[in-house]
C-alpha cells in the first residue's frame, strides 16, 4: 500500500511537471503581475499623501501613477536576457558578416522586440490598472478639474476660489461641513471614471494580448505538436548550452589559475605550490576589459593574458617539507 501510495505520488508530480512545463512565462507573468499588486497596495498605504492643493494635485497624482509604471518598465526591459542579446555586440566589426539578410535581420529584430515588450508591459499595466481600480491617485490629480454643476456653492465665487476649494475634496478634513455632500458626489464621481478606465484597460490589454497569439498562432509556418516540440527543443538546448559554458568556462579558467598557483583547485594531495611573483602578481591586479588578440580570439581577464604569455617557470614550495623556496625552471 505504501509502495503503490509513492508511484501515485510520483505520477502526480510527472503529470503536474509535464503540464507546468512550457508555461513558463505565464507563470512568470502571473508572478510578476502578483507582486505589482502587493507592492502597489503596501506603496499607496504608506507613501501616497494628497497635497490637496492648487496646482499639486495633478503633478503628484500623475508622478504616483506614472513614474512607477515608467521604472518598472525600464526594470522589465533590463531583466530580460533577450534584451542584452539584441543590443550587445551591434557595433562589433564582425556583424556585418553575420548579417547579410538585412531584410531578414530587421523583420527578427522586430518580432524579439515585440516579444520583450510584451513581457516588460506587464508588470506597468498591472500598476496602472490596479491604481485605477483603486481610483485614490486619480481622485487626486482631477479633483480640482470637476465640472462647476457639482460644486453646491456661491455662483459669484471666483474660479481660482473654486478649484482651490474643490482641490481641497480629496482630503475630508478640509472640506467646510456645508460641502460635505457636494464632495461625497465628487469623489464618487471620480471614482467611478478611474475605475471604468481600469477596468477599460485591463479588457483593452486582455483582447491584444489574445489576438497577438492567435494572430502569432496563423501565420506559425509549424503545427501545434511540432511548436511545441520546438519550445521544448529551445528550452532544453538552453539549459544544456548553460550548463556546458559553466563547465567549460571552469575547466578552462582552471588551466591558467594551475599556472599561477601550481595546483589544480579542489586537490586533496597537492604536492607543490607556486609562489608568484611581485611582477606576477601586479601582472593580474587592476582593471580589465576584453582584449583583443587576433581576429578571431580575446583575452577575458588579467590572468588569462598572463597565463598565455608567460613560461611555467617560478619559484615553487613543496607542502609536505620545511618553507624553503625553491626554485624550477
Amino acid at each position: 500500500c505504501h509502495q503503490k501510495s509513492r508511484e501515485n505520488l510520483f505520477r502526480f508530480r510527472q503529470l503536474w511537471l509535464t503540464f507546468l512545463k512550457g508555461k513558463e512565462v505565464v507563470i512568470a507573468n502571473a508572478i510578476i503581475a502578483i507582486l505589482t499588486i502587493g507592492g502597489q497596495q503596501l506603496f499607496s498605504f504608506f507613501t501616497f499623501s494628497c497635497p490637496c492643493h492648487v496646482g499639486q494635485n495633478l503633478v503628484y497624482g500623475l508622478a504616483f501613477l506614472g513614474v512607477p509604471a515608467l521604472i518598472l518598465l525600464i526594470v522589465g526591459y533590463a531583466l530580460n536576457n533577450q534584451t542584452w542579446r539584441l543590443v550587445t555586440g551591434k557595433r562589433s566589426p564582425l556583424e556585418g558578416q553575420t548579417t547579410p539578410n538585412r531584410l531578414l535581420q530587421c523583420k527578427l529584430v522586430c518580432f524579439v522586440l515585440c516579444s520583450i515588450t510584451g513581457r516588460a508591459l506587464v508588470a506597468p499595466v498591472t500598476w496602472l490598472a490596479v491604481t485605477l481600480i483603486n481610483g485614490s491617485y486619480y481622485v487626486c490629480a482631477v479633483s480640482e478639474y470637476v465640472p462647476v454643476h457639482y460644486y453646491e456653492a456661491n455662483p459669484n465665487i471666483t474660479a481660482s476660489e473654486r478649484r482651490r476649494i474643490l482641490a481641497a475634496f480629496p482630503c475630508s478634513q478640509l472640506v467646510p461641513p456645508e460641502l460635505t455632500r457636494a464632495r461625497d458626489e465628487v469623489i464618487l464621481l471620480l471614482r467611478y471614471q478611474s475605475q471604468v478606465a481600469g477596468w477599460l484597460l485591463i479588457a483593452v490589454v486582455v483582447i491584444t494580448v489574445f489576438l497577438s497569439y492567435c494572430l502569432a498562432s496563423c501565420f506559425s509556418p509549424l503545427s501545434f505538436l511540432h511548436f511545441r516540440y520546438w519550445s521544448n527543443y529551445v528550452h532544453n538546448e538552453q539549459e544544456l548550452f548553460d550548463e556546458a559554458t559553466d563547465q567549460h568556462s571552469r575547466l578552462y579558467a582552471m588551466q591558467h589559475v594551475r599556472k599561477f598557483f601550481g595546483f589544480v583547485p579542489g586537490s586533496e594531495n597537492v604536492k607543490e605550490i607556486r609562489i608568484p611573483s611581485l611582477r606576477e602578481w601586479q601582472a593580474i591586479s587592476g582593471l580589465a576589459f576584453l582584449k583583443r588578440v587576433d581576429a578571431e580570439h580575446y583575452d577575458y581577464s588579467l590572468l588569462h593574458d598572463w597565463a598565455l604569455k608567460e613560461s611555467v617557470n617560478g619559484k615553487y614550495l613543496k607542502t609536505d617539507e620545511d618553507p624553503v623556496i625553491r626554485t624550477q625552471v
